[in-house]
């Protein structure tokens, strides 16, 4: 079976977007069981509690669902650049009463080790970001019965996952809340609309291709199939879904949010992300460009950010949300999805009612 074949067998074409801090297995598991497929954001995770964490989804669904891993680049900061960064945050986390934290001795979990956890795990599908994987690492998930799904952000990248023999491409709109992916070129020189982007990967490349980005309804995911994608992946969708992880000043933000609420930051992480804009990301906008890259950024913002979830504080919180986030509904994920997938044949049948067909 291809890749194409997976997509082509879901009863629902809605894939659900990994979420670091808004998603975990449960929200996997019941997209799953609604007939689309869930994804598992273990970009967090430690290596050891990869294999667990699949084992559990495997447990409680037979259906397809995938695991997604973040490229995070191995970084070794000097000291002087770590103490300039926590002395750029220490207003912060004084507002909050808590002190700076100590420089950590590590940034982010090992990338290495996590894609040896994956490869052993087997999961159906695996998918990455901000980075492209060797053909060998393709080939090891693979050959353990994995397909591998790639994030592109530019036509570019998804050649460069073509050439390492990836399955599929997630063609990653401007529009999309959370990270950005590129990184073949700047974020600026990156930021293709979805509508573009699926488009001309299409026409680039001879893979699947699945639609992200501010595809919040069935007429979004019937938009995104009506451009030739095998599939629509939906993110900002999810954020009120009852299994969501997200907190409660997130939830409450993304409830309230205005029209067109985000913007793009690298002050939370040292990497450009997409969310609602607040106090923390006006400010800190000035010296966003300083701040060392992701992971080190990011590392030494989440106790700040931890200490503001408690304190119920959205202004200093990274609010990850899409384009489209003030159509985010409530209820169980397993209606969400099936709502959509009704508006979505709706949607189709007043496309072939218009177009005479």
């Amino acid at each position: 079976m291809s890749f194409q074949a997976l997509l082509d067998g879901l009863e629902i074409p809605i894939l659900q977007a990994p979420m670091v801090g808004a998603s975990d297995g449960a929200l996997a598991i019941a997209v799953s069981r609604a007939g689309g497929m869930g994804t598992l954001a273990a970009g967090a995770l430690a290596p050891a509690d990869i294999g667990p964490a699949v084992a559990q989804i495997r447990a409680q669904t037979d259906r397809p669902f995938g695991v997604n891993l973040l490229m995070a680049p191995k970084v070794a900061p000097d000291a002087a650049t770590v103490e300039a960064a926590l002395e750029r945050l220490r207003p912060w986390y004084a507002a909050l009463g808590e002190p700076p934290p100590a420089a950590p001795n590590q940034f982010a979990p090992d990338f290495d080790a996590q894609l040896a956890a994956l490869i052993a795990a087997a999961p159906p599908v695996a998918s990455f970001a901000f980075d492209v994987l060797n053909r060998e690492q393709v080939a090891a998930l693979q050959a353990a019965g994995t397909y591998v799904l790639g994030a592109a952000n530019t036509v570019a990248e998804a050649r460069a996952w073509a050439a390492a023999g990836a399955d599929g491409i997630c063609a990653q709109g401007a529009e999309a809340g959370g990270h950005r992916g590129n990184f073949l070129a700047d974020v600026e020189d990156s930021l293709v609309g979805t509508f573009a982007l699926v488009a001309t990967i299409r026409a680039a490349v001879e893979l699947p291709v699945v639609a992200a980005g501010g595809i919040m309804d069935g007429r979004g995911v019937a938009a995104a199939l009506a451009l030739g994608a095998g599939a629509a992946q939906m993110g900002t969708a999810f954020l009120l879904a009852d299994e969501a992880t997200t907190s409660g000043p997130w939830r409450a933000a993304a409830e309230a949010a205005p029209d067109d609420p985000t913007r793009l930051t690298r002050a939370f992480t040292g990497r450009y992300a997409r969310g609602i804009e607040n106090r923390f990301m006006r400010e800190m906008r000035s010296v966003e460009r300083e701040v060392p890259p992701y992971p080190v950024q990011n590392r030494l913002t989440q106790p700040l950010r931890a200490a503001a979830t408690r304190a119920g504080d959205p202004e200093t919180l990274s609010l990850w949300a899409g384009q489209g986030v003030r159509l985010a509904e409530r209820g169980p994920a397993e209606d969400l999805v099936r709502r959509w997938w009704a508006e979505a044949q709706a949607a189709a049948r007043g496309l072939a009612a218009r177009t005479g067909i």
